[in-house]
């Protein structure tokens, strides 16, 4: 059964849980730079979407053209998915010969122009300028009826990176959920209680779509990650997914 993907994010002190498909529109932007190969400044690049679980959704952007073969897991994902270099939608070109400024948009669709569930995603960034894998960079976000924005750490090839989710203002519920994710002190300084009934797993992600917790504890030490923003995902044995946020202080 397709489990349904409900968000809950706080915001002013008030949260939200919902069932939905919300649309809206992410806004991507990010300056690259060389990995250091031969080809140097010429490269090649694609950012797209994927699903928490890393299932491909949808590509925002392809410069690539002969040595597209090169952007490997650009090439896997979409692969996995059943339709290699799969570009529907996106901003595509050839080889670029200088860096800069790279933008993108997503309108929470995926190939087929469906409105994917509300949840956890993640924007994935690949560049080289050799033949062979270059830099890769994965990034979480949340897409619902709340807003989101992240300006996460400079990676490798990646920096200035700026991730804006803006929902529309017309989007309705699709459906109330009877399941509750409670997670105290939120902010923490490490220590989380994690509660709501018929919880089977809990997911912690940071915000590079790192997985830094995988269990069923309802007593999670996030002391020993980073301060920053986390996002929880409880699996419900209702096959529903309850995502929400917590700052560790």
């Amino acid at each position: 059964m397709k489990r349904k993907l409900i968000l809950s994010i706080c915001i002013l002190g008030i949260s939200l849980s919902i069932v939905a498909q919300t649309k809206g529109t992410l806004e991507v932007s990010t300056t690259t730079s060389s990995t250091g190969g031969n080809f140097a400044p010429k490269h090649i690049t694609a950012i797209w979407v994927e699903t928490a679980s890393g299932t491909f959704v949808k590509t925002l952007l392809a410069y690539a053209d002969k040595r597209i073969t090169h952007l490997n897991t650009w090439e896997t994902s979409t692969s996995d998915a059943g339709s290699m270099y799969n570009r529907i939608d996106a901003i595509t070109g050839a080889t670029r010969t200088s860096h800069g400024i790279k933008s993108c948009t997503w309108n929470g669709t995926d190939v087929s122009g469906t409105v994917v569930e509300d949840g956890a995603y993640l924007l994935k960034m690949e560049l080289t300028d050799k033949n062979s894998t270059g830099n890769i960079s994965s990034f979480s976000f949340a897409k619902g009826t709340a807003g989101f924005l992240s300006t996460p750490q400079d990676q490798p090839s990646f920096s200035a990176t700026s991730i804006k989710w803006t929902p529309e203002a017309t989007s309705g519920v699709a459906d109330q959920s009877a399941n509750q994710l409670i997670i105290y002190p939120n902010p923490t300084t490490g220590l989380i209680q994690i509660s709501g009934s018929q919880i089977q797993s809990i997911e912690i992600l940071d915000l590079l779509g790192k997985r830094v917790y995988s269990g069923t504890g309802t007593s999670v030490d996030l002391s020993d990650q980073p301060k920053g923003i986390y996002m929880v995902i409880a699996n419900f044995s209702t096959e529903e997914s309850l995502v929400k946020k917590v700052i560790l202080k």
